[in-house]
C-alpha cells in the first residue's frame, strides 16, 4: 500500500523501511532515496519549505499511482518535509520494494526524478547575505524528460550553463 506524508517531524530510515517491507515475503528488493539540506562552504544556514496541504499530497499520489502503473511494485513510501530545516537534516525519502532489484532501483530513480520537479513545494534558502528562493534547473527538467515526461520549470541561466 503506498504511503505519502507530508510533515515538518524528521524520519527514522530504519523504522520506515521495515515498515515498508513489513509481512511481505515476495519483496526481494528495497530501494531508497535519502535527500539531506547540503550547504556549499558553510554558505547555506538554512533552508525553509512550503506547500499547499492537500495539493501537494494529490499531486504525489498521482505520481506515485504512475509509478505503480508503469513499475512492478510492492510498496512505496514518500515522506517530504516542510519548514525550516538546518545543513545536514533530511529533507525527502523516497523507499519502494519489488520482487526485483532493477524494478526498484528504476522505480525509486522516476519517482524522485518526478518528485524533484513537479511536486508543488517551494523552497528558500537562507544564507548570510538574507534569502531567496530556490529556481528549478534545467538538469532537473532534463532528468524528467528521459522517463518520457516533459517539464518546462526550469529557466536556463544567464550565463548559458
Amino acid at each position: 500500500m503506498p504511503s505519502v506524508s507530508i510533515q515538518s517531524a524528521d524520519f527514522d530510515l530504519t523504522a520506515e523501511l521495515a515498515a515498508l517491507r513489513h509481512g511481505d515475503a515476495g519483496i526481494g528488493a528495497v530501494a531508497s532515496f535519502v535527500g539531506t539540506v547540503r550547504s556549499t562552504d558553510g554558505v547555506l544556514q538554512a533552508m525553509e519549505l512550503e506547500h499547499y496541504p492537500g495539493m501537494t499530497e494529490r499531486a504525489i499520489e498521482a505520481m506515485v499511482a504512475e509509478a505503480l502503473r508503469r513499475f512492478d511494485l510492492r510498496g512505496v513510501r514518500i515522506i517530504h518535509r516542510i519548514g525550516r530545516l538546518l545543513p545536514g537534516e533530511q529533507i525527502v525519502l523516497v523507499a519502494v520494494a519489488s520482487a526485483h532489484r532493477a524494478m526498484a532501483f528504476s522505480a525509486c530513480e522516476f519517482l524522485m526524478d518526478w518528485l524533484k520537479t513537479q511536486a508543488p513545494f517551494w523552497k528558500k534558502e537562507i544564507g548570510p547575505d538574507g534569502a531567496c528562493w530556490v529556481d528549478a534547473r534545467v538538469a532537473d527538467d532534463a532528468a524528467l524528460a528521459r522517463w518520457g515526461i516533459a517539464a518546462d520549470n526550469a529557466v536556463p541561466p544567464a550565463d548559458g550553463r
